[in-house]
């Protein structure tokens, strides 16, 4: 059985998107002990919906790991962005077998998120300590997170699913060289 090769295209976009969500994730402060909503989440929701190959998205997962790592202004919030993100990958890949199309991006924006909070702070508890409590670090900063990540998913997988298709299509025509 033959693998088949990752997709250049898919790479390059991917690469693009998580370059897109670092510059939002780097500029937007921190609104409750250091915690942010995190774009690039929501950047690698549309390069998880949008790709077909697996392995794209596991390294775009980590890849935002890293990202997010070093752009964290949450204290010693660096070992639990790695987690949360391979952690939401896996979970949002497996939520994207099982959940109808017509419901997936609203499933994945409400779903995924929780899933990377809730990671993200459990593993901090554990790593380091919670500058505040899981409560309120959930209701303040989590849950608006939640609702934020899905509107802009809503927003955005739309017009990402028609520049990809077209691009993918642009991508494969082939011109025959000229003749000088």
């Amino acid at each position: 059985m033959r693998r088949a090769k990752m997709s250049l295209f898919d790479l390059v976009l991917a690469a693009l998107l998580l370059g897109i969500g670092l510059i939002l994730h780097a500029i937007f402060p921190g609104i409750f002990a250091g915690m942010k909503p995190d774009f690039s989440l929501i950047m690698l929701f549309v390069i998880l919906m949008l790709t077909a190959d697996k392995r794209v998205g596991l390294i775009a997962g980590i890849a935002t790991g890293i990202i997010t790592a070093l752009t964290t202004t949450f204290p010693m919030g660096q070992i639990p962005n790695v987690i949360d993100k391979l952690v939401t990958t896996i979970a949002v890949l497996g939520m994207l077998r099982v959940v109808p199309k017509k419901v997936a991006v609203p499933v994945v924006g409400i779903l995924g998120t929780l899933i990377s909070g809730i990671v993200f702070l459990v593993s901090a508890a554990v790593i380091a300590e919670l500058p505040s409590s899981f409560i309120s670090l959930m209701g303040l900063v989590v849950l608006p997170a939640t609702a934020i990540n899905t509107i802009a998913l809503l927003l955005l997988y739309p017009i990402a699913v028609k520049l990809y298709s077209i691009n993918k299509l642009n991508s494969h025509i082939t011109t025959a060289p000229i003749d000088k």
